[in-house]
């Protein structure tokens, strides 16, 4: 095989796949039935011509036999005035008028004929694109109600094309909130870490705050702890001053300043006693 038949029947096999892509069967469908209309109308059209025709040479016929039965008249009359060579010519005019309504009349029979088969043709015809048109409505229902089936299915299993677009829409929102959402939680263990500074005044990267959020938290769970333990009866309750956060051995010091305090009065009253 030649190049260039190999490139005309790849140019021929391109442009047969491109045409039948492109080509809509309810617009072939409709486009047939229009060429059968107007064929249809051709039909009828010779119909008329043909019957118009007919209806022409009958009027001749009619014509002619009105003028041959005038012929004949006055033929009658010149053989009763004694001209009978009048009479003469007057049968042999209406001889020739016969040979012309014979003529017109075989015209008649044939063009009555062509008349009765287009007639008959086109009532066939027109049965045919009857049929066509019903049977080509079937068609256009049933290819659109299979499109609209496969355009469903195509939506329900995303294989389509405007589905296929949503779903990658879809995937993209859904991977760009995945990451943003893995460097919000980064950042913020950063900050937490000490390794970032917060610039918003928080205290996220002080380790002494730090450290004294768990001493905190460390003194809590003891003072809950000895609820507990006060509420089974396994210990005494926790002590306010524990709780209001006051160091614990304020209570034992209080004895030793009343203890003192005699004393003290006692350093105040000498001084009066010798006056």
């Amino acid at each position: 095989m030649s190049v260039m038949k190999r490139l005309s029947m790849i140019f021929k096999s391109k442009a047969n796949k491109a045409l039948d892509k492109m080509e809509d069967p309810r617009e072939t469908l409709d486009y047939s039935y229009q060429r059968q209309l107007e064929l249809l109308q051709k039909v009828r059209r010779g119909v008329a011509d043909v019957a118009t025709s007919r209806k022409r040479v009958e009027l001749q016929i009619t014509g002619l036999e009105k003028q041959a039965q005038r012929y004949e008249e006055q033929g009658r009359k010149a053989l009763s005035v004694g001209r009978e060579d009048l009479a003469r010519e007057a049968l042999q005019r209406r001889s020739n008028l016969q040979t012309q309504m014979a003529d017109l009349k075989v015209q008649h029979d044939n063009l009555q004929a062509e008349e009765e088969k287009l007639t008959t043709a086109s009532q066939r015809l027109q049965s045919k694109v009857d049929s066509f048109r019903t049977k080509k409505e079937t068609i256009k229902a049933t290819y659109t109600a299979a499109e609209a089936q496969t355009r469903i299915n195509e939506a329900f299993s995303g294989i389509s094309e405007e589905m296929g677009d949503v779903g990658l829409a879809i995937q993209r929102a859904e991977d760009k909130t995945a990451s943003m959402q893995a460097r919000a939680g980064a950042i913020d263990e950063l900050l937490a870490s000490g390794a970032l500074d917060d610039y918003s005044g928080g205290t996220k990267g002080d380790d002494i705050q730090a450290e004294l959020d768990r001493m905190g938290g460390g003194m809590d769970v003891e003072l809950e702890l000895a609820r507990m333990k006060s509420e089974l009866g396994q210990g005494p309750a926790p002590q306010s001053a524990i709780e209001q956060g006051q160091p614990q051995q304020q209570p034992q010091q209080a004895p030793q300043q009343a203890q003192q305090q005699p004393g003290q009065t006692q350093q105040l009253r000498q001084p009066g006693e010798g006056a």
